[in-house]
């Protein structure tokens, strides 16, 4: 699974309302934080955790499922485990019209779940974090020492 910087750059800069299932509100786990950096770069992040629905997080009520969310989410980020990609898939094809990408956190995938997306005229990122896809191609990794293009021992 590679993927073009542009295809990435193009869905990351189309992309307006993020659903976030798995979001945790503890603000140490992984997809706390990716959601909350997607929200202060101007997406609208919904979350998605049955465990805390109707509480709110980053200004929006976390939802119990995708159906529970508004209708205009046009990427589903998915941080489950692979196993539990399937029926999420289907949800969101079933439920959201203006739906354009299913996005697979790092360590996630499910080959027949994206085909059926792909199917269906979504695209489908695998294994890849839209917060660091979003710094690596935006120029935000540079103002944290990263991808400066220089290779050294030094501190």
């Amino acid at each position: 699974m590679r993927y073009s910087d542009s295809d990435i750059k193009t869905i990351l800069q189309r992309t307006k309302v993020v659903a976030v299932v798995g979001v945790s509100l503890n603000p140490v786990r992984p997809s706390y934080y990716v959601a909350r950096y997607l929200s202060l770069k101007g997406f609208t992040v919904i979350p998605v955790n049955p465990g805390a629905a109707g509480k709110m997080l980053f200004g929006q009520e976390v939802r119990a499922s995708l159906a529970d969310c508004p209708k205009d989410v046009d990427m589903v980020d998915i941080f489950r485990r692979s196993e539990h990609v399937p029926p999420i898939v289907d949800e969101a094809l079933e439920v959201f019209p203006a739906l354009k990408t299913i996005w697979m956190q790092i360590g996630v995938s499910h080959p027949e779940a994206a085909a059926k997306a792909h199917e269906a005229g979504v695209d489908v990122i695998q294994n890849l974090c839209p917060k660091i896809e979003y710094q690596r191609l935006f120029g935000e990794l540079r103002m944290g020492g990263f991808n400066t293009g220089v290779i050294s021992s030094k501190l």
